[in-house]
This record gives structure tokens, sequence and C-alpha cells, in this order.
């Protein structure tokens, strides 16, 4: 799958998010190596930690069918993604993060380039 094809599934993705606060869409598109894609939204509250971004929610959504990390291939965000999400990314084992920028063009990155100097579990 391209980027394109599963940034088209973020954006999706982001019609859906409730997000009364910010008012700032955010969809992604996750793609587990069996070629299952786990699209997700944000989720506001007004208790603001208590949100959660795009990218986390689809995550969720595919560790709640069985995947595992390493279990995925990519993701798409219509947006950078935050630091905590960058975490995710990380040990979720991305090997593409896609998102767009503000000027509409598409950054590509491995997840460890995103958050150097990331946690780990212990050996």
């Amino acid at each position: 799958m391209t980027a394109e094809e599963l940034l088209e599934r973020a954006d999706a993705a982001a019609a859906n998010a409730y997000a009364p606060y910010s008012e700032y869409q955010v969809g992604a598109a996750v793609l587990a190596r069996d070629g299952r894609v786990f699209a997700a939204a944000n989720v506001e509250n007004a208790a603001y930690p208590l949100g959660i971004c795009a990218e986390r929610a689809a995550i969720a959504k595919a560790a709640s069918e069985g995947l595992k990390p390493g279990g995925v291939e990519a993701i798409a965000i219509t947006a950078s993604p935050c630091g905590g999400c960058r975490q995710w990314l990380h040990e979720w084992r991305f090997e593409r993060v896609w998102f767009r920028r503000a000027d509409g063009s598409v950054a590509e990155y491995a997840a460890d380039d995103l958050l150097p100097d990331t946690w780990d579990l212990p050996s």
C-alpha cells in the first residue's frame, strides 16, 4: 500500500474525529504486516489529558484485534505526531511513518528517527 493510499484512509478517519475543543481533526491509519488496515481519529475530552490522539487510537484498535509490537508495517497520519505518540510509534516498531506537513507535502520517517533516545523495555 502506498503512502497516499494509507493517507486517504487517515483522511477518512479524521472526518470522524471528536474535537469540539481544538477543532483540530486528526486521522491515522495503521498498516499491519498481514495487510489489514486499522484507522481511527482523535477523541478529545474536557479534561484534556484524557483525550486520545488518532495514532494511539489506531494502534489500540490494532492491538484489540490481536496485533503486537512488530506486527505493524506503516502508519499514515494527517498531521505530525506529538512526542507521546512518537514513543508509541517507536515501541510498536513501525518501519515507516508518513504524515502531512502543514504545507501539504508528505514526510516519511522511520519511527526511531522521530524520537531519538527513546525508552525501551529492559532486555
